[in-house]
């Protein structure tokens, strides 16, 4: 009997829908427990029809209740925010289902190798970011003093700005950016999104108030008219209707402004902690 085909991480992409159906149907294998994140998350195994891949596996079972996210769960959150990505054909969200699993049901996800020599986050000398770089704020570094956080000038990372900006992203950390050695970058983590309050939080403020770009702005029109249809009627079963309705009438702001949405204030901006 031949081995099972191996799929590498990130060498698929999110519009790969044998992937999809190998994700929601294969057999799920825990291998070992994610110790670092704050709610159950396994890294698993998944096998069907002579292909495996490696994944993660965080049952609805395993969450905490968050008060200012009530309703639903994270794990559906999650498969929402994948669902919005690929509407705007992006693939910054690796392939995500709802599935049932060995601790009841639970959101399985690829499994993503970091390229651990990409930078795009640093602490900087200076009051102004470099070529090639963005401004987040300053940070304390000890002894009194501080450093400037800034993030690269990427456009990987300003495309996810306008992702998070439209599912209202409430922990963009640093190590929720994968970048991987072919060039891709996944955001992963999106439990906390959707709320039908503002309450974008994140790193990526580097073009706070910056006109979007041409590109954002058709795929947020493409992304406005698919909340209008099949994808409007796909978030209802994962999200509430009011979360719902205010996704679509962020998309609307985005595209009345046409700009990058700055902090207002009255939440705090940068999660914590910051990686």
């Amino acid at each position: 009997m031949s081995a099972p085909e191996r799929i590498p991480p990130g060498s698929v992409t999110a519009a790969d829908t044998d992937l999809a159906e190998l994700l929601a149907r294969g057999e799920l294998t825990v291998r070992g427990r994610i110790r670092e994140a704050s709610n159950a998350a396994l890294f698993c195994t998944v096998a069907l029809d002579g292909r495996e891949a490696s994944c993660v596996y965080k049952p609805v079972a395993g969450e905490r209740p968050l008060w200012d996210f009530p309703d639903g769960t994270l794990a559906a959150r999650e498969v929402a925010a994948y669902e919005v990505c690929e509407a705007t054909g992006w693939g910054l969200v690796p392939p995500t289902v709802l599935r049932d699993g060995p601790y009841g049901e639970g959101m399985c996800q690829l499994w993503i190798d970091v390229h651990a020599e990409a930078e795009l986050l640093a602490l900087v000398d200076g009051e102004e970011p470099g070529p090639g770089w963005k401004a987040i704020g300053f940070a304390e570094v000890g002894e009194g003093r501080t450093a400037l956080l800034v993030h690269a000038d990427d456009e990987r990372l300003r495309r996810l700005a306008v992702l998070d900006a439209a599912i209202n992203n409430a922990d963009r950390k640093g190590g929720h950016l994968l970048p991987t050695a072919d060039g891709r970058l996944y955001g992963i983590d999106h439990g906390v999104t959707f709320n039908a309050e503002n309450k974008l939080r994140t790193l990526l403020w580097g073009w706070a108030g910056e006109p979007l770009t041409p590109e954002a702005v058709d795929v947020l029109k493409g992304l406005r008219d698919a909340l209008g249809g099949p994808l409007g009627e796909r978030l209802a079963t994962l999200v509430t209707p009011a979360e719902t309705d205010a996704t679509r009438a962020r998309v609307d702001a985005l595209l009345a402004s046409g700009r990058h949405p700055e902090p207002n204030g009255q939440w705090p901006a940068i999660p914590w902690p910051p990686v």
